[in-house]
């Protein structure tokens, strides 16, 4: 078995190489004509992921086509999941810059952490229900605010 210890130090030693040197190994692992980001740390999990897979191998035939079967689904994204095919947003008329119910948004605010759950009809915080994100935006900061905007959702 191949030894874990020096394959964890390679990767430790990662961090510490110059972005050139990160971006000359992204192009060996990934092919001369990709594009080679200049995010350090973007770089670093990349060549982490790839090194791994190459270790370890990739994830199986089943699993990717699960993943991708999910992906058309539920694509939180671009909220394919409250989508129909033609991109028209189904009959709940949800807003289409609303990330899809379950999701939480979180914003810092005058150093306090504020969680909003996205439900199917409105929004919860603090265990209460609101219909808008304005309306939470209100009650929080005391003014009139574009929940949109104060959150900083779909902008």
């Amino acid at each position: 078995m191949p030894n874990h210890e020096d394959f964890f130090k390679e990767i430790a030693a990662l961090n510490s190489k110059p972005l050139k040197d990160l971006q000359t190994q992204y192009k060996q692992l990934y092919g001369q004509n990709k594009t080679v980001p200049a995010n350090k740390s973007f770089l670093v999990k990349r060549i982490v992921y790839k090194l791994q897979e190459q270790k370890h191998g990739g994830l199986s035939q089943a699993a990717k086509d699960k993943a991708s079967a999910l992906i058309s689904k539920h694509d939180p994204v671009n909220n394919q999941s409250v989508r129909s095919k033609n991109g028209d947003a189904k009959k709940s008329n949800r807003d289409p810059r609303l990330p899809i119910p379950g999701t939480i948004i979180a914003k810092l605010y005058k150093g306090k952490k504020l969680e909003v759950k996205v439900l199917e009809k409105g929004f919860e915080y603090k265990g209460k229900v609101y219909r808008s994100l304005s309306a939470i935006a209100k009650d929080v900061s005391g003014n009139i605010w574009n929940g949109f905007l104060f959150f900083k959702v779909g902008i």
